[in-house]
């Protein structure tokens, strides 16, 4: 079981955008080679990338992997910041793997890849360790991509469910085995909830949506759910899948399957409606940001750091707590010049208002309030290059 330090994402202090938008790269490895930093170039402000860059010399291969949540995003996000980049004159590729947020933060913290998508920001010990591969500074994480996890659930006859955090918590946690049991059935009356044998699905490989599942089971319902905030499940044996496309592929494949994903993965399964003080709420981006606004910043991170913490045991009104704060792992310096710009324009555009607002089309995410956004810019810009 890999039981990871630091507590779970979140972001408040990031506060959100009002109008969410709602409307979705490949792999590889590779290091940034060629060009000059330059003069001019844009701004996030404007949509384009780091002050002080030209695109126009931006050119090799950029290389990134991790979480498979914000993979939606992420490919909206390259195909059009490699389209802007060939608009100035520039030709760079810019690749995302979606291995999972442990592998991304292993292949960036080996050297692999010179950023990371992760679900669960840096712990102390990886920050640490980032000296080794980040010319001698420390690297920090980002929050780029803020979305509710979906409780999702393949159950024949049954389009709507209502959940406890205490049912939710004692059928991931193998206590709650049938879906007739009264835990489910008193909260769902109206639902003709068969006596058939609930089958979890949960995440195989080491990830953050994991993470942040299980931090919200341990904050809400801790006596049922005993095993706290886990990266890698701790429960042998049940169906599971690799990543998210995997998890989603396994619940669809079964009959009274149930899982765990990232919003924008759902597609036409079920979705749970979670209780939150004395309502069942739906998932939305809105009632994700809800949930983040509510929520402190990480005390004990350097300032280019932007961790938060969430506060999934809010009864706040339109809360949605299940929410997963997907991270951008970057150094704060790069060994060259070419490599350090490249990261800087990629990372300015994603955090910008053109940036955020494709991925709220495309993903169905909720974009950074403009002040989050120049907090992250702020962090970009002291990126250096050796």
């Amino acid at each position: 079981m890999n039981v990871r330090k630091n507590k779970l994402v979140s972001l408040a202090a990031l506060g959100l955008a009002g109008g969410l938008a709602l409307s979705a790269c490949g792999g590889g490895s590779g290091e940034t080679d060629g060009g000059d930093g330059g003069n001019g170039g844009g701004s996030a402000s404007d949509g384009g990338g780091a002050a002080g860059v030209d695109y126009a010399s931006l050119t090799g291969n950029l290389a990134g992997s991790g979480a498979s949540s914000a993979q939606a995003a992420q490919t909206a996000w390259t195909e059009s910041f490699m389209g802007m980049v060939q608009a100035e004159g520039g030709d760079i590729q810019v690749t995302y793997d979606a291995t999972g947020s442990g592998t991304g933060r292993e292949q960036f913290l080996s050297g692999q890849v010179k950023f990371a998508g992760t679900d669960a920001a840096l712990d102390e010990e990886e920050l640490a360790s980032s000296t080794e591969v980040c010319n001698g500074e420390q690297a920090f994480d980002l929050p780029v991509y803020i979305s509710p996890i979906a409780v999702v659930f393949n159950l024949e006859g049954v389009d709507n469910l209502n959940l406890t955090p205490e049912a939710l918590a004692g059928i991931f946690a193998g206590d709650i085995t049938t879906w007739n049991d009264p835990a489910i059935a008193d909260e769902n009356p109206d639902v003709d909830l068969p006596d058939q044998d609930i089958v979890p699905v949960h995440r195989s490989d080491d990830s953050g949506t994991t993470e942040n599942f299980t931090d919200y089971l341990s904050q809400v319902a801790s006596d049922a759910w005993t095993h706290g905030p886990i990266e890698t499940w701790p429960i042998e044996g049940g169906q599971s899948g690799d990543g998210t496309s995997g998890l989603i592929s396994t619940v669809e494949g079964g009959n009274g399957t149930i899982g765990y994903a990232d919003a924008s993965q759902a597609g036409n399964l079920g979705v749970a409606s979670i209780q939150v003080g004395e309502e069942f709420v739906d998932y939305t981006p809105e009632a994700a940001a809800k949930a983040v606004e509510v929520s402190p910043r990480a005390e004990g991170r350097e300032e280019n750091d932007i961790v938060m913490e969430l506060d999934r045991t809010t009864t706040e009104e339109g809360v949605y707590p299940i929410v997963l704060v997907s991270y951008l792992a970057l150094c704060g310096s790069y060994g060259d010049r070419a490599t350090a710009d490249a990261v800087k324009a990629y990372a300015s555009y994603i955090v910008s208002e053109d940036g955020q607002q494709t991925a709220a089309e495309n993903a169905g995410s909720a974009p950074l309030t403009p002040a989050l956004s120049e907090d992250a810019q702020a962090s970009i810009d002291g990126i250096t290059a050796g």
